[in-house]
C-alpha cells in the first residue's frame, strides 16, 4: 500500500481537486491519502487569528469569506446529494472557528499557542471533509485520532509508541482512506499542530507504521531541483538521491519536502517519490538509499537560506576553557532557538553560527544573560552580521574527491563573492558557505555553473554609446546570436543600453533585434551613475560594460565598474591614453577583482595590434622600435583628394563615411594619433604621458580654433596650397602619410612623404599599418596591415573583445 500526500497547491482550487481524483482513481491497489489545508487557508487562519488578537473586527470579514470559498469549492465538486452532510461540517468547523476568535477578539481568551493551533487546525479538517465526499470510496479518518503528541503546541514531538498502535488499529484497508495532514492531539485530546509543512511529516508517520512500498509527495514542482529555479533559470529535476542529501537540500531551504518528514521513512527504508500534479507524466525525483547513479557532477544539488544572521563569540576567555560550547548552545536550545549552522577557529578564540533573523535578537540576549560576567571584564564580544544567505552544495560523491572546495571556492572568486564563513562536516555530504544576501542569485548560478554542464554560457551585456559603432555591434550581435548558440554554447543577453539622451535596462533583457526602438520609448534620460548602479545591482555573473562612446565622462567611470566585478570593454581611447597611473590603475584593478579590460579596437579597429605586442612582451621580447600610419582617417583623406576632391571636400567625405570622430579635428590635429601611440608605446612598457608626445601638425592653428563650421571655412582656403603640394609629390613619385613613431622611448607624430619602397606606399583607404621592431624581428620588422576605421570594422573588433571576455 502507497500513502500519497497532495499539498495546498495541488488542491488550491476545484479544477486542481479533480486532477487530484484522477491521480487516486489511477492507483492499482488501496492507498492513503493526506491532504493539506486548500492553498492560502492556514494563512488566511493565522491572520484572522492576528486580527482578533488586535481586536480588529475585520475578522469577521475575513471569516465569513473564508467559509464561502469552502462552500464554493463543496458545491463545485460534490453531487447534490451530499451537500447536507457536507454544508454541516463546514457549519460546525466555522461555528467553532466563531466562538474561537470572539473569544479571543472579546479578551475572555488570551493568545495562547493552544488556541491557535485549534484555530489552524480547521483548514486541514474542512479541506479532507470536502474531499473525502468528492472521493468515491473514501474513508475519512481524523488524524487527531491516531497521531499522538506532547503538548508543545505549534510543533508538537510525535509519541511514535501510541501513535504507530493507534495506526494500525484504525487505519483500515480500504480502496482509499483520507486523513488530514499537519494536525494530531496530545494525550488529554487537545488539537496540536506538526509544524509548518506538518502534512508532509504526517503522510512520512503514516507510511512507517503500515511500513508502505512507497511515500508519494504530490506538489506543484517536478522534484527536487539542482538549484532553485527562482534563482537559476537553467536548474533541472534530480532523479533520484538518497535520504542524507534529501535531508542536507531541505535542511539548507529547498522546500520541496517538510524535512522531519524524511526520518520515519528512512528508518523503515521506504522510498519517496516527489511528484508534480500538474505534470504527472514526469518521473519526479527518487529519495532512497540505493539511489540511480544518474548524475555525472560530485554534487547532487545546491540550496540556500536566503536570510540569515551570523553571531560571533570571541574572546580570550574561550581559549582552552572547557563547556564554553556547552553553555553557549544550552543558553540557546532554552530559548528555542534553532542553529542552521556553525563553525569554530581550531584556535577556540572564536566559535560563529547562524540563526534567522526572527532569533537573531533573542540569541544575543540570550548570551549576554548566559556570559555576562565575561562580558562584563571584557573578556568576551559579541558580534552579529545582518542580511547574509546560506548556499549548501550537497552530494554523496563529494566523499573522498578532490578539487571539490577548490571548484566552490574558485567559482565565487572570479565572480567577485566573498566568503565571510564557510563549515563542512567530516562525512563530506555537505560544504556551506556564508555570502552576503545581495550576491546570493549570482552566486548560485556561478556555482551551478562549475558543477553542472550547463547548455550555454551567458553573457550579459551593458551597452554606453548608440552612435554608428554601437549600432553597428548590436545589429552584428543579433545577427549572429543563433550562430554562437547553436556552435559556441554562448547566449547573449542585452541587459541595459544608454545614449547621450536615454538608457533603458531591463533585468528580463532587451530583444537585439527591438534595442532600438526599447531606447527610443524609453521615459529615462540618461544617467551614467544611474545606469552604472542599475548594472551593479542586478549582480549578474559574466557581466560586459561595452564602451562605443568617446565620452571622457564614460572613460572615467571604469574604476568603479572594474570594481563592481563587471569587465570593461571599450573602443574609447580616452582612459588608457589619459595619466599613465590611471591607465595603471585600470589594469591593476581588472587583476585583482578577476575581471577582463580590454581594449583592443582602441588602436586600429579591428586589427590585432595591442594583443600581438602583449603577446610578443609576454614571450620575452622587447618592443625597440614602432612605425605606424594610425589613422585610417587621415590615410583615407590623403588617398582620396586630387584634381576633383579638395582637401575639405575629403574631410566631409571622411567624416560622412564615419571613418573620422563626429568632429574630425580631433583627427586632424593629430590627437587621436596621439594617443593610439601613446597607448601602443605604454603596452610596449614605456611609460609616456601625452605631453612626451611631440606633435607636428598638418595644418596652422587657427584652423582648430572656433566651432566645426569656422573649421570647414577655414580648412578650405588651404585646398589650393594642398593640391599644388600633392602634384609636385605625384611627379615625384612620392605619397603623404601621417605617422606616429616610438624609438628609444620617445614618440612623434607627422605628416611624412614617402617613396615606393616603403611599405606604407600602397596603403588604401582608410587603412592602418604597424611596423614593429623587436629585438627578434630586428632585420625584418614585423609588420600588420589592414582596415583601421569604419564603424563595422572597429564594432567587429569589440565583438571579437567579447568573444575573448569568455575565452569563446
Amino acid at each position: 500500500m502507497k500513502v500519497l500526500k497532495f499539498g495546498g497547491t495541488s488542491t488550491g482550487s476545484p479544477e486542481r481537486i479533480k486532477d487530484v481524483k484522477k491521480i487516486i482513481e489511477s492507483q492499482q491497489q488501496g492507498c492513503v491519502v493526506v491532504v493539506s489545508a486548500f492553498n492560502g487557508v492556514t494563512d488566511e487562519l493565522k491572520r484572522l487569528f492576528d486580527q482578533a488578537c488586535r481586536h480588529n473586527g475585520e475578522y469577521m470579514t475575513g471569516l465569513n469569506d473564508l467559509k464561502a470559498k469552502h462552500i464554493d469549492f463543496a458545491r463545485q465538486l460534490i453531487d447534490e446529494k451530499k451537500h447536507t452532510a457536507v454544508f454541516d461540517t463546514v457549519d460546525d468547523v466555522f461555528s467553532g472557528l466563531d466562538t474561537s476568535l470572539r473569544s479571543v477578539f472579546s479578551g475572555k481568551a488570551g493568545n495562547t499557542p493552544e488556541l491557535l493551533d485549534t484555530v489552524v487546525a480547521a483548514g486541514e479538517i474542512l479541506s479532507s471533509s470536502i474531499i473525502s465526499h468528492y472521493i468515491d470510496n473514501c474513508k475519512l479518518v481524523d488524524a487527531r485520532n491516531i497521531i499522538k503528541t506532547d503538548s508543545n503546541f505549534g510543533c508538537a514531538e510525535v509519541d511514535f509508541a501510541a501513535t504507530n498502535e493507534l495506526i494500525a488499529k484504525n487505519v483500515p484497508c480500504a480502496k482509499v482512506t483520507l486523513l488530514p495532514g499537519f494536525i494530531a492531539s496530545d494525550h488529554n485530546g487537545r488539537t496540536t499542530t506538526l509544524g509548518r509543512g506538518g502534512s508532509d511529516y504526517t503522510a512520512a508517520i503514516i507510511a512507517a507504521a503500515i511500513s508502505a512500498t512507497a511515500l508519494e509527495i504530490w506538489t506543484d514542482v517536478d522534484g527536487f531541483m539542482t538549484a532553485d529555479p527562482k534563482k537559476v533559470e537553467r536548474a533541472y529535476s534530480i532523479k533520484s538521491l538518497t535520504y542524507g542529501e534529501a535531508i542536507e537540500l531541505s535542511h539548507f531551504g529547498a522546500k520541496v519536502i517538510y524535512t522531519p518528514s524524511l526520518r520515519p521513512v528512512y528508518r523503515k527504508n521506504i522510498p519517496v517519490r516527489v511528484l508534480n500534479t500538474f505534470n504527472p507524466s514526469l518521473g519526479g525525483s527518487v529519495i532512497s538509499s540505493m539511489p540511480a547513479d544518474d548524475n555525472r557532477s560530485p554534487i547532487k544539488g545546491i540550496s540556500s537560506i536566503d536570510s540569515i544572521d551570523l553571531i560571533t563569540l570571541q574572546g580570550t576567555c574561550m581559549v582552552g576553557v572547557t563547556g564554553t560550547s556547552m553553555r553557549l548552545f544550552s543558553a540557546l536550545a532554552r530559548q528555542a532557538i534553532n542553529v542552521v549552522l556553525i563553525t569554530q577557529a581550531s584556535s577556540e578564540y572564536s566559535i560563529t553560527f547562524a540563526v534567522t533573523p526572527e532569533d537573531s535578537g533573542k540569541a544575543v540576549s540570550a548570551i549576554n544573560e548566559e556570559f555576562k560576567k565575561e562580558t562584563g571584564r571584557n573578556e568576551l564580544h559579541v558580534h552579529v552580521e545582518n542580511d547574509l544567505s546560506i548556499i549548501a552544495i550537497v552530494g554523496e560523491k563529494m566523499k573522498n574527491t578532490p578539487g571539490i572546495s577548490a571548484t566552490l571556492f574558485s567559482a565565487l572568486g572570479r565572480n567577485g563573492i566573498s566568503v565571510i564563513a564557510t563549515a563542512q562536516g567530516s562525512s563530506e555530504l555537505n560544504i556551506s558557505v556564508v555570502i552576503r544576501q545581495k550576491s546570493l542569485n549570482r552566486a548560485m548560478n556561478a556555482i551551478h555553473d562549475s558543477f553542472f554542464l550547463s547548455r550555454y554560457i551567458e553573457m550579459h551585456l551593458f551597452v554606453a554609446g548608440y552612435g554608428v559603432v554601437g549600432s553597428s555591434l548590436l545589429k552584428q550581435l543579433n545577427d549572429q546570436a543563433a550562430a554562437l548558440l547553436e556552435d559556441c554554447n554562448l547566449k547573449i543577453n542585452l541587459m541595459g543600453i544608454t545614449n547621450s539622451r536615454k538608457m533603458v535596462i531591463d533585468k528580463k533583457g532587451i530583444p537585439l533585434e527591438h534595442c532600438s526602438e526599447r531606447l527610443n520609448m524609453s521615459d529615462d534620460n540618461s544617467d551614467l551613475d544611474l545606469f552604472i548602479s542599475q548594472m551593479a545591482e542586478l549582480n549578474l555573473r559574466n557581466s560586459i560594460f561595452v564602451d562605443c562612446t568617446a565620452n571622457g565622462a564614460v572613460a572615467s567611470k571604469y574604476a568603479d565598474i572594474l570594481s563592481k566585478y563587471v569587465s570593461v570593454v571599450t573602443a574609447n581611447k580616452i582612459a588608457c591614453s589619459s595619466s599613465f597611473d590611471y591607465y595603471q590603475h585600470l589594469k591593476t584593478i581588472a587583476s585583482e577583482k578577476g575581471v577582463r579590460f580590454i581594449y583592443e579596437t582602441t588602436v586600429g579597429a579591428g586589427l590585432p595590434v595591442i594583443k600581438t605586442i602583449n603577446d610578443l612582451a609576454l614571450s620575452g621580447d622587447r618592443i625597440l622600435r614602432i612605425e605606424a600610419v594610425l589613422s585610417g582617417t587621415i590615410n583615407f583623406i590623403f588617398n582620396e583628394i586630387g584634381p576633383s576632391m579638395p582637401l575639405s571636400e575629403a574631410i566631409k567625405k571622411a567624416r560622412e563615411k564615419g571613418y573620422s570622430e563626429p568632429d574630425p579635428r580631433i583627427d586632424l590635429s593629430g590627437t587621436d594619433v596621439v594617443r593610439k601611440i601613446l597607448i601602443l608605446s605604454r603596452e610596449a612598457g614605456y611609460r609616456l604621458e601625452f605631453g612626451d608626445v611631440e606633435i607636428k601638425k598638418f595644418l596652422p592653428e587657427e584652423c582648430f580654433e572656433g566651432s566645426l563650421a569656422d573649421f570647414f571655412g577655414k580648412v578650405k582656403e588651404y585646398d589650393v596650397e594642398f593640391e599644388e603640394k600633392r602634384k609636385q609629390l605625384e611627379s615625384s613619385n612620392l605619397k603623404w602619410r601621417f605617422f606616429a613613431t616610438l624609438d628609444n622611448g620617445k614618440a612623434k607624430v607627422e605628416l611624412l612623404t614617402i617613396g615606393p619602397t616603403h611599405p606604407a606606399y600602397n596603403l588604401e583607404g582608410s587603412s592602418n599599418i604597424i611596423s614593429l621592431t623587436t629585438t627578434r624581428y630586428r632585420e625584418l620588422p614585423m609588420v600588420i596591415k589592414g582596415y583601421g576605421a569604419g564603424d563595422e570594422v572597429t564594432a567587429a573588433g569589440v565583438f571579437a573583445d567579447l568573444m575573448r571576455v569568455v575565452n569563446v
